[in-house]
């Protein structure tokens, strides 16, 4: 017999357990329902629970982060492993030890515009900076929320792969 394999979705604070393949039933509290997952080119993709259509839709899906449209409301959340999970915990107490957060260049390439400030307040996900690496605009993101402490380049300025651009104070 085949082992199921154990995957996690994390939203937030909260996690939720769920078997490779995935069955036909889900497991709420203690209950568990019935579920179908269906498509056809008049209702697209949906989730059929007592016999109600929620549709369904993938919006951004990166790696192990998925944005979904679920009954017309956008839910993210990552898709983890038993170790993934474990190694993120660990990076996520060691990262609160650390107090600031610098961003290196993830490549060599040219700054288009920076978009924040020293003193600015940001959230994590926000944008910071537009880096031009071969040819192509790549938006570079606050891992963290926080505030900037300190801002290393300017407009129309080129970086190597790893310079500091900002550094970001972790808010806790």
């Amino acid at each position: 017999m085949a082992q199921k394999k154990k995957l996690y979705a994390l939203t937030g604070k909260k996690k939720y357990s769920f078997n490779l393949p995935l069955t036909e039933t889900i497991k709420i509290g203690k209950r568990h329902y019935k579920i179908m997952i269906k498509e056809d080119e008049k209702h697209g993709t949906y989730i059929l629970w007592k016999n109600r259509r929620y549709p369904v839709e993938i919006i951004q899906s990166r790696q192990n982060k998925f944005e979904i449209l679920f009954n017309y409301v956008s839910y993210s959340f990552t898709i983890e492993t038993p170790f993934s999970l474990k190694r993120k915990r660990y990076l996520d107490n060691a990262r609160g030890k650390i107090e600031t957060e610098k961003i290196q260049a993830p490549m060599p390439g040219k700054i288009i515009e920076v978009l924040v400030r020293e003193g600015t307040e940001i959230s994590r996900g926000e944008p910071l900076l537009i880096l031009e690496a071969m040819k192509m605009q790549n938006e570079i993101n606050c891992p963290h929320s926080g505030v900037v402490t300190s801002v290393n380049v300017k407009n129309e300025m080129n970086v190597m792969k790893d310079d500091v651009m900002i550094e970001i104070k972790i808010a806790k």
